[in-house]
């Protein structure tokens, strides 16, 4: 609520009964209130800071015509806060309504990472001849010597609470991660987030794009329906026992009819994902974008690097790195990888390249559900000229010359062409062959056929033999 008339108290600023003149007689002051909460204790709700506002514009003669409110909003910069931006505005456009702003405390009027930025915001309503009154400080703001030290000690203290405050969130999340509570993600196919309370009594089960809205519930991975979770224990057995690869088993599940959790065909990199990721066997691991986005969160509230550092038992220079990891990568790059287990190292390659490349090169990364630094290292080799970013070099292979160079880019597009193609057509051949091959062996199994062969045809029989006996066979020489 920003500008209200009303407060969310009932209470009118204005008796409408009583004329502005009467109010002037009386002197009071016109006011306006200011407040904010964030994810604070509940001392500080919207409607305490509000009670406590009232009760102080009584005793001292305001009537308070305007309440500017940021619910939900942090108190350590301006931005993202329209209650106050829109309060500043108000006192800069020079014809404000009101003669004072009542704020519940200096808390309340900014946590700023810089002191003097709280007490900027106040010089620029004084000099519009507007003052700030804090109502449940101890002090008067009167612009007393004793009052100027008093508000810069607790804009210090509202600056240092919110820094050990983001230690121990940091420290919390590092912690709940520990615990097995997801950070951020999705499920994946095969499991479901499960909402829990903070007794861990199940709440509900979120959908996609679902968030919680309570602090103190956590989020948990559970197996989905019964059906993906078959598909998945049987994907297993299809690569464990029954010795298929990942891009039969792909055909398979789309002969089938089964889809991703996502609704798409399965490709030998979904299921690659599938058989790989550790969340599968109970292991919780956040990416690397996960993990430096927590960083980034903590270090925007003033935690510094070395307890950072500190908290995940790495050096403070590596903090720094993680936080610089996606400098200069593309909103497009880091969607395709934001819930990879990529390393850091692999962002500091696309960090070489331009946006569109960094785009085809995360598909190549998700595609081949390859995420190494070898792997990366080959597609920057890979990559044109007019790929790489204004200065960029591309890297030298050693023993190659330019010209292999150029052959290995045409025979790698060629092979990208052959392999989308057998993607297309796999599942169909796989099918045909299945029963060429079961055709076959019967036809072996007859002694008469198998004799004329022998006396006949005995290049035939060899070919025979050998596709009844391979398991499974990829026509790669088809595509080709």
């Amino acid at each position: 609520m920003q500008g209200a008339d009303l407060n969310p108290c009932g209470r009118s600023g204005m008796d409408p009964e009583e004329s502005a003149n009467e109010k002037e007689a009386r002197g009071q002051t016109r006011a306006v209130a200011y407040v904010r909460m964030s994810t604070d204790p509940q001392q500080f709700s919207i409607e305490n800071q509000l009670a406590e506002i009232w009760r102080y514009a009584d005793l001292r003669g305001f009537e308070v015509v305007r309440v500017y409110e940021d619910a939900g909003r942090s108190g350590l910069t301006l931005g993202g806060r329209e209650g106050l931006t829109r309060l500043m505005a108000d006192v800069a456009s020079g014809s404000a309504d009101f003669q004072a702003i009542l704020a519940y405390d200096i808390s309340r009027w900014g946590r700023f990472q810089d002191a003097d930025e709280g007490a900027h915001y106040e010089f620029l309503c004084s000099r519009a001849g507007i003052q700030v009154h804090y109502c449940a400080e101890q002090f008067d703001n009167d612009g007393t010597t004793s009052s100027v030290l008093l508000k810069a000690v607790k804009r210090v203290m509202a600056r240092e609470h919110s820094r050990e405050l983001s230690v121990k969130v940091f420290a919390g999340q590092c912690r709940l991660v520990e615990k097995g509570f997801r950070q951020g993600g999705m499920a994946g196919f095969g499991l479901r987030r499960l909402l829990v309370d903070e007794g861990g009594i199940p709440k509900g089960e979120l959908s996609l794009g679902q968030r919680k809205s309570l602090q103190t519930d956590r989020v948990i991975l559970v197996p989905g329906p019964d059906g993906e979770v078959d598909t998945v224990r049987r994907m297993y057995r299809m690569f464990v026992e029954d010795g298929r690869g990942e891009a039969e088993i792909a055909a398979a599940l789309n002969l089938e009819g089964v889809r991703t959790d996502l609704g798409h065909r399965w490709t030998r990199g979904t299921v690659h994902e599938v058989l790989t990721n550790e969340k599968y066997v109970g292991n919780n691991r956040l990416s690397a974008v996960q993990e430096r986005a927590m960083i980034v969160r903590a270090m925007e509230r003033g935690v510094q690097a070395d307890k950072i550092a500190a908290a995940l038992c790495i050096r403070p220079e590596s903090v720094q790195r993680k936080v610089r990891m996606l400098d200069g990568i593309c909103d497009e790059a880091v969607s395709l990888l934001k819930d990879k287990q990529c390393p850091m190292a692999v962002f500091e390659i696309l960090q070489k390249m331009k946006p569109l490349r960094q785009i085809e090169a995360a598909e190549l990364l998700v595609g081949a559900n390859n995420y190494t630094v070898n792997y990366a290292s080959a597609i920057l080799a890979m990559t044109p000229q007019s790929g790489l970013v204004d200065g960029g070099v591309r890297k030298k292979v050693k023993g190659v010359t330019p010209e292999a160079l150029a052959r290995m880019e045409r025979e790698l597009a060629k092979l990208q062409e052959s392999v989308t193609s057998i993607q297309e057509t796999y599942g169909r051949d796989t099918l045909e062959l299945t029963v060429v091959r079961g055709y076959l062996s019967k036809l072996l199994r007859n002694g008469r056929i198998v004799r004329y062969l022998v006396q006949n045809r005995p290049e035939f029989l060899d070919e025979f033999q050998a596709i009844t006996e391979s398991k499974s066979t990829l026509l790669v020489e088809a595509a080709a």
